[in-house]
């Protein structure tokens, strides 16, 4: 252009605008025809407009996202629209949130195992004795039920009874675990195996259970006693308690009156007969334990325990664990770690030391170190070593009394705190043999352990009379048994782990469960 109107003097020659003004209207056509192309080739690519809210997704995925949400904001959903509340039918929706939140596996429509009706197979667990047949007819049709009954009028609304529970039946305690079992919520009453059998897996018995006996409508029985179910009551009124009342308390007793009832829970509770007990002391115990638990007739209330929370520092697993009482018998105890101490709480007791009460404080900073086996066979110097730790924690406590601040330096190599002594890599397996003159419930024990340490036992008169702590010796001997040696009694506790899985029963954190015991302590104090 430039060249053109050099050549053409001043501007632009008539034939160079008209072919400026082509080139224009050219690329103009160009630029259109691209715009149109783009249109096309845009409006060809596209599907459906995006939905711009939840109500426009495809239904399917409505059920998907609404499975992922908990039962409880399944009402609030409903309220959005009717669309909504039409999906909320649908039972993937509820399956999903009986199997994720209270552990249900059986399926409503597929409840046969080996033949064997699920109604025939409950009634068979809960009480063996009594044959199926006979309660055939009193159990629901399960066939006509859905998910979305089953969680809103049996899961949800027990929900806070579900765990671990401590009955108040005075000095004596217990250990109920309340679970899902397929279509019943049952609470059973944990029971220690026969003493002194220690390492026996753990007896249960049926307390309750509920179940839909109609639709919309959950049925609450009372399993005590040997003629079957019958009428039954839960009450929760207080957070963390709940009551349990049986209507039909005729179903407890027996024909043969209070000596067949007697002889039948001996036989449960000990696994033999009053004859075959020869210590008369342990028959006074056995016959007053009878007579103080049956009166209640399974009218019980009820507050909830945790396990205690694990910390890596832990010297072993905490957890619950069955020990030897001497005339007792088995009793059960919580085992829990704080710093440097290892605790055992009862969970159930006896008129000396009841139920909740610290049945073992371990200082975990006073390792004990344990001589050959021929010294260890000496009551003397067994003591010897225990007694001049307890001296020294004596002497120590009078001088923080006095405000005097304790001088660990003065303490020899043996209760100094040792870091690695809580670790949970334990030493390798030492001899281990118990002194002579210490009896034992248990002749069967571990011959070798792996460490051990100072601690005290707590010891009381009939009615939790003079209770003191009187100095002992725990022993470790692996991850699932532990040993304490009760000096001043001469007597060794054997304890052995309660390895059943026990559901919805961690404390929420160490607050709560220090919180717990404390309270624990409060209700048999």
């Amino acid at each position: 252009m430039a060249v053109c109107a050099r050549l053409c003097g001043v501007g632009q020659s008539r034939r160079c605008r008209r072919r400026q003004r082509q080139n224009q209207q050219d690329q103009g056509s160009d630029s259109d025809m691209d715009e149109e192309e783009e249109e096309r080739i845009v409006g060809q690519s596209t599907g459906p407009p995006h939905p711009q809210s939840l109500v426009e997704l495809p239904p399917e995925l409505l059920v998907e996202i609404f499975s992922l949400l908990p039962g409880t904001a399944m009402p609030n959903v409903a309220l959005v629209c009717k669309k909504f509340k039409q999906i909320l039918h649908t039972e993937t929706i509820w399956r999903r949130r009986c199997m994720e939140e209270f552990g249900m596996k059986d399926d409503l429509r597929k409840m046969e195992v080996g033949g064997v009706s699920s109604r025939d197979l409950y009634v068979k667990r809960v009480n063996p004795r009594v044959k199926s047949g006979r309660f055939m007819k009193l159990l629901p049709d399960y066939e006509h039920m859905d998910y979305r009954d089953v969680y809103t009028h049996l899961l949800h609304p027990y929900r806070h009874i579900l765990g671990l529970w401590q009955p108040d039946i005075g000095p004596y305690g217990g250990l109920l675990n309340v679970v899902v079992d397929g279509l019943f919520i049952i609470g059973w009453m944990y029971l220690p195996p026969h003493d002194p059998r220690v390492e026996d897996p753990m007896r249960r018995r049926p307390l309750f259970r509920i179940h839909m006996w109609e639709t919309k409508k959950a049925t609450v029985e009372c399993m005590y006693g040997h003629k079957g179910p019958h009428k039954g009551d839960i009450q929760t009124g207080k957070k963390d308690e709940f009551s349990t009342k049986c209507n039909q308390t005729d179903h407890h007793r027996m024909p043969g009156g209070r000596q067949e009832e007697f002889r039948t829970w001996l036989e449960e509770e000990w696994g033999r007969t009053l004859e075959e007990i020869f210590h008369e002391h342990m028959q006074e115990l056995i016959l007053m334990k009878f007579i103080y638990t049956s009166q209640y007739d399974n009218c019980l209330t009820y507050r909830r325990i945790y396990l205690p929370p694990t910390m890596p520092s832990d010297l072993l697993q905490p957890g619950l664990f069955k020990g030897t009482y001497g005339s007792h018998g088995l009793e059960i105890v919580m085992l829990s770690f704080h710093e440097t101490s290892a605790r055992a709480t009862k969970l159930t007791g006896d008129p000396n030391v009841p139920a909740g009460q610290l049945t073992l404080d371990v200082d975990l900073s006073r390792p004990v170190v344990l001589p050959d086996l021929e010294q260890q066979r000496n009551i003397e110097e067994l003591s010897r070593l225990v007694l001049g730790v307890h001296e020294e924690v004596q002497r120590e406590a009078e001088q923080r009394a006095k405000g005097v601040e304790a001088d660990h330096g003065a303490c020899s190599d043996s209760c100094q705190p040792d870091p690695s002594s809580t670790s949970t890599n334990v030493d390798e397996a030492k001899p281990f043999v118990l002194p002579l003159g210490v009896t034992a419930r248990n002749e069967v024990y571990p011959r070798t352990c792996r460490k051990c340490f100072y601690g005290t036992g707590l010891i009381a008169g009939h009615g939790f009379t003079s209770p003191e702590r009187t100095p002992g010796l725990f022993v470790l001997f692996d991850q699932d048994r532990f040993g304490f040696i009760w000096l001043e009694l001469k007597s060794f506790s054997l304890y052995s782990r309660l390895t059943d899985n026990l559901a919805h029963a961690h404390a929420p954190n160490m607050e709560r469960f220090e919180a717990m015991l404390r309270n624990m302590q409060s209700w048999t104090s």
